[in-house]
């Protein structure tokens, strides 16, 4: 594995999403405000490349993931201009990773940071359910409507919020298809900061220097085991060898590390 360096700013478009690389920090934006950032099926294919381009690089260790304008960071799937698939069909067609390519997505062990500036419902809610950090703007606000029009939240969200808020918190949110504000889900543990909205640029980089300030191996060790885990009793899970652990216990950056507290100096990551 090559080293891990400071690159120059790469951008790559399309008409739907917008991705660029920085410094090892990937922006990967949704750029349909006029639709409040709802998901199309050319979107959906097109973050499903991102995904996949993030997880063969090693310069990218931090991935921030938001929504064109003020209004919206995703408002799930686009109803006019989704699928002629229905019910059963829409169910047992495959959808890799789950909504937006990340909901459910196992293979991206690099940190992924949710930049909620407005709506997060449906999909959107379950693109950030998919994520490791969320920070939001005071006017953010999150649900699963699906109920509300016939639908389920099948792309990540029955499953998800189960897992990371108590049963009957989540029930009350699934069966209601009620919209929570952001500092409803701060309290219930659903995400990691609530700012206003001038600052959420700030807060959102504070994170993201915070996570630059790792070992890259570490994090992307601590993801893979906790998110491969996380069903496993303690016992089981601290006997499992997975490869980014192994990468991590075997890297050149676990000796920095303890070299660098020991010269009292900000150590290197080489990411190797």
């Amino acid at each position: 594995m090559s080293a891990v360096h400071a690159m120059p700013s790469e951008r790559v478009a399309s008409t739907s999403v917008r991705y660029e690389v920085a410094n090892n920090v990937a922006t990967v934006t949704i750029d349909r405000p006029d639709v409040l950032n709802a998901v199309d099926l050319p979107t959906e294919a097109e973050l499903i490349r991102i995904w996949e381009d993030i997880e063969k690089r090693n310069d990218i260790r931090v991935v921030v993931l938001t929504g064109t304008g003020e209004r919206s960071f995703c408002a799930g799937a686009d109803l006019k201009n989704t699928s002629n698939l229905k019910g059963v069909e829409y169910w047992a067609a495959s959808r890799p990773g789950g909504f937006g390519g990340i909901a459910l997505r196992e293979t991206l062990n690099v940190p992924v940071i949710a930049k909620v500036n407005g709506f997060a419902l449906g999909g959107g809610f379950e693109m950030v359910l998919g994520c490791d950090l969320v920070v939001a703007c005071e006017e953010a606000s999150f649900g699963l409507p699906e109920p509300l029009v016939g639908r389920l939240p099948l792309d990540g969200g029955m499953l998800l919020l189960q897992r990371q808020i108590p049963y009957r918190q989540a029930m009350g949110m699934m069966l209601t298809g009620q919209r929570i504000k952001a500092a409803r889900a701060l309290e219930m543990g659903l995400i990691n900061e609530v700012v206003p909205r001038a600052e959420l640029d700030a807060a959102v980089d504070r994170w993201v220097q915070q996570l630059l300030a790792c070992a890259p191996l570490s994090l992307r060790a601590i993801k893979q085991v906790v998110r491969q885990t996380g069903q496993m009793s303690p016992s089981q899970a601290h006997g499992m060898r997975l490869p980014e652990l192994v990468a991590a216990l075997r890297s050149e950056d676990s000796n920095e590390g303890v070299l660098a507290f020991q010269q009292k100096r900000k150590p290197q990551w080489l990411g190797r």
